[in-house]
């Protein structure tokens, strides 16, 4: 077995072997391109040569010999990795034939005689001619014998859509990987006046169109998209024409990868599918939020969930004073809590572990920290499970947020934002109506405290064994409170715990069937960063009492959803992956809506954010309906819900069959096989499926 030094030497005597071929090589190239020169001069016939000329050429040759290897060592052509020849060499070879041939015009004529023009002309071109073919011929070579190899070897067959910049680095990346195990066939480009050209011999053959077509003729294995410019929709109509195919699809997702030099195969991913909701990603300006909330004290309830640990993620990001993580469930504050010490080790961080539902911590909380701004994440979210324990839903959701409220009032928090969702909106489940409860706390307390009364608002606690003395000993006048309590309503948000799309990925994952409600059961749809981002947003435009909507785009197709990631993960749906429909949850609507047809919209500074009027109601009345709902579901009632449909008039609980025939009316609001066009708030608002009835 050889040592390394060994190896080393073989190499370097491999190396010094390619230098001096080439050296003498050289020389004989560039005497013998002058002497064709000479030759051609006098029609090929070297008896008619005249034997001045004849002797200048052949005096000079040592002297020209030694001038050009030290040239072309200066433009170091010997020292190139001709495998991998290219434009530059080339330019390098032109360039140090240029200087020697202008040398030896000057040169000769000084030191022996004037040659003819034709001469100089000639052995000029000759000599460029000799230098490149020897070295690009190594290439040749080598590329000839890799085809042979290739032709071989199963390689899988890649079209490339999108001949633009990014196009051709990958195609360059695919090429230039001897390693590589694939293999570029055709590429496709709506620009028409690429179509019949070729591409570092790719041909681009069509448009959109004819992708489906192309694949087939091709055999194409995987699609990759290099299109980083292009919009979502653009995209999504590409992607939608690529998931018919049973190819692999990968993507380049971001224009700063070609800024920044990055386009290469293994910067492709996976298409996601958040690449087939069709809208781009929601980026509104956070530098009013990160001003709101620099050098403040905030709390997130709920902070180890998915959107409160995104929440505590980008509050960390901007310097708040200090940062208060509160979360019952110990695992999920462990994990957030390691993440943000990692990556933010100057954080002022705090982890606790307590319930929104026990009155005394959030007293001891908010009495000892004193947060300034209450982000309210915490409350169970699960329909179906909701449904089976109502009273949980109601004191973990609805109290909860009372006690978690009452807290913040008690000690002169200054603003107090509660994450609400789309089901509050006409609840047809016990989860949502909780929620609406938590609004409607909100809506009650800010009344209290524009009305200079907020002292009127019971504790609803001391029934329970569950004393605060919170008015007491806070040391702070209620009825001076300014605290500004609002509610940030959006809808589903992708990758959150429960959602579908993990759900899906794992019932793929076992072979499936992978289980949907109703074919037409419709949803809307935000990232995890996207509904963070205009929760925080919303936040910073409260003056108490509203309830912000986010603009979440178009609604989605679940039943699409769940096809789409079927065909995103290399299989056929009800081919490969059974689509089995196992019938709306009990709870479950066909549809989900963002506000209420008593409700109106406001405008706010920002399009994507709306302010719905919140529907009046008696305070007085609420607060002392609550008091005896709260008994109801400590004590377990079974009429739980027929108790909270008397507080929340527009909870009706729902009844699957008629829900169908009524909610048939909305299916028109997306297309059959893919994301609807986008609907504005206000048609939402008017053009929406038919309301509940009060």
């Amino acid at each position: 077995m050889s040592t390394p030094g060994q190896r080393f030497k073989k190499k370097v005597e491999h190396w010094y072997f390619i230098v001096a071929f080439l050296v003498l090589y050289d020389v004989v190239a560039v005497n013998i391109a002058y002497f064709l020169a000479l030759w051609f001069r006098f029609d090929c016939v070297f008896s008619q040569i005249p034997h001045r000329f004849l002797d200048a050429w052949w005096h000079f040759t040592p002297l020209y010999s030694v001038l050009s290897i030290g040239i072309f060592a200066l433009f170091r052509l010997y020292n190139s990795m001709w495998r991998y020849a290219s434009f530059s060499e080339l330019f390098r070879i032109g360039s140090a034939s240029l200087v020697t041939s202008v040398a030896h015009v000057v040169l000769i004529t000084t030191f022996f005689r004037r040659m003819p023009i034709s001469y100089d002309i000639i052995g000029a071109a000759f000599q460029i001619i000799f230098l490149a073919v020897v070295r690009f011929s190594y290439r040749l070579f080598l590329m000839l014998q890799e085809t042979r190899i290739e032709k071989t070897q199963i390689k899988e067959r890649v079209m490339l859509v999108g001949a633009g910049n990014s196009g051709q680095l990958i195609l360059r990346d695919i090429n230039n990987n001897p390693n590589a195990r694939e293999r570029v066939v055709c590429i496709i480009d709506d620009n028409s006046n690429k179509w019949g050209r070729y591409l570092h011999n790719v041909p681009i053959v069509g448009g959109r169109d004819s992708i489906l077509e192309n694949v087939e003729k091709f055999g194409v294995d995987k699609i990759y998209l290099a299109m980083p410019s292009a919009t979502a929709v653009q995209r999504r109509d590409i992607l939608n024409i690529c998931k018919e195919t049973d190819c692999e699809l990968k993507n380049l997702p971001s224009i700063l990868q070609l800024a920044s030099g990055e386009v290469t195969v293994s910067k492709m991913r996976d298409v996601s599918v958040d690449d087939l909701l069709g809208r781009e990603p929601i980026k509104p300006n956070m530098a009013e939020v990160f001003n709101f909330i620099s050098g403040k004290v905030i709390l997130v309830t709920g902070g180890g969930g998915s959107i409160g640990s995104e929440l505590c993620r980008q509050i960390a990001n901007h310097s708040p004073k200090q940062l208060i993580i509160f979360d019952v469930y110990e695992n999920n504050a462990y994990d957030i809590q390691n993440e943000l010490r990692e990556i933010h080790p100057e954080l002022n961080l705090v982890t606790l572990i307590g319930s929104v539902r026990d009155s005394r911590r959030m007293f001891q909380v908010f009495e000892e920290y004193r947060p300034q701004i209450v982000y309210h994440a915490a409350a169970h979210k699960h329909v179906p499970l909701m449904e089976d324990s109502p009273c949980e839903a109601v004191k973990n959701n609805a109290i909860g947020t009372y006690k978690t409220a009452y807290a913040a009032l008690a000690h002169g928090c200054e603003r107090f934002v509660l994450i609400s969702t789309d089901k509050a909106v006409n609840p047809t489940n016990i989860m949502g109506a909780s929620k609406r409860l938590c609004e409607m706390i909100i809506q009650a307390f800010d009344e209290k405290i524009k009305a200079g009364r907020a002292s009127e608002i019971p504790e609803l606690f001391t029934h329970l064994g569950d004393e605060t003395a919170g008015k007491k000993d806070s040391g702070f006048n209620l009825d001076s409170t300014k605290t500004e309590f609002v509610a940030v309503r959006f809808g589903n948000v992708l990758g959150s715990n429960g959602s579908v799309v993990p759900i899906f990925k794992k019932q793929i994952a076992r072979g499936g069937p992978v289980t949907v409600t109703h074919p037409d059961i419709i949803r809307y749809f935000m990232t995890v960063p996207e509904a963070v981002r205009l929760v925080m947003l919303a936040g910073t435009y409260a003056k108490g009492g509203e309830i912000f909507v986010l603009d979440m785009g178009s609604p989605v197709k679940i039943d699409t959803l769940a096809r789409n990631l079927i065909r995103l993960s290399g299989y056929k749906p009800d081919v490969d992956i059974e689509i089995k429909y196992t019938g709306l949850r009990p709870g479950e609507k066909l549809y989900e809506e963002k506000l209420m047809a008593e409700e109106g919209l406001r405008k706010t500074e920002n399009d994507l954010i709306h302010i719905g009027c919140p529907i009046p109601f008696d305070t007085d009345d609420f607060l002392r309906s609550l008091e005896q709902l709260m008994l109801a579901a400590y004590n377990n009632r079974r009429d739980i819900k027929e108790r909270v449909g008397e507080v929340v008039t527009t909870y009706h609980p729902q009844n699957p069959e008629i829900t169908v025939v009524k909610d048939s009316m909305y299916r028109a609001l997306v297309r059959e096989d893919e994301v609807s066009a986008p609907l504005t708030m206000e048609q939402a608002a008017s053009s929406g499926p038919p309301q509940s009835a009060n």
